[in-house]
């Protein structure tokens, strides 16, 4: 049995509470991507919806228009187009991932600066003033959000070869057991 959440550690800093949160995340969509075909990446589930391709723009423009310069300007830089990121998806599984990776490696840059004495400090972002804390949040909350939504999209595209990324259906008794007498096994 897997839980990804034991990755993370005991701690008592918020910074690197958030950091570990964000690679679960990461790790996340990641193993849901993998298990999707190539040429359903662009595809939305639906004409309301995005698709992967189209989400992970969007993440990876917000990432590194947020995250750039953090504590220095404001965390919408003018030369992002956010609507933009909702047009014309990556069509190649390798173009797509070099933008992932390019967004998270800003985002955990920034992140890896900051010690918990910066959580009062004060950033803004679309000229509002937040706390280097409240920014955190709101970049972690937005990401699980569409974390989730790439999960689940990816879940629809998969179909019956989706391997689960947490806990199955029906097996949280037998995760609990093995949890109690130790010897659930991590991946």
């Amino acid at each position: 049995m897997h839980n990804p959440l034991m990755a993370l550690e005991f701690t008592a800093s918020y910074v690197r509470d958030s950091l570990d949160i964000l690679r679960y995340y990461k790790r996340l969509a990641e193993g849901a991507v993998e298990q999707v075909p190539d040429e359903m990446l662009a595809e939305a589930p639906d004409g309301e919806s995005n698709s992967i391709a189209t989400i992970v723009k969007h993440l990876s423009g917000s990432m590194l228009s947020r995250w750039k310069d953090f504590l220095a300007t404001d965390g919408e830089k003018p030369g992002r187009d956010r609507d933009a990121e909702f047009e014309d998806p990556f069509q190649t599984r390798v173009e797509m991932m070099a933008a992932w990776d390019a967004g998270w490696s800003e985002f955990f840059g920034a992140l890896a600066g900051l010690t918990d004495a910066d959580l009062g400090r004060k950033v803004t972002i679309r000229g509002e003033a937040h706390s280097v804390m409240q920014a955190i949040n709101r970049g972690t909350t937005h990401t699980s959000y569409h974390v989730g939504q790439i999960v689940y999209i990816a879940k629809h595209f998969a179909g019956g070869r989706w391997k689960t990324l947490s806990i199955a259906k029906g097996k949280s008794a037998d995760f609990n057991s093995a949890i109690g007498s130790g010897r659930a096994s991590q991946r």
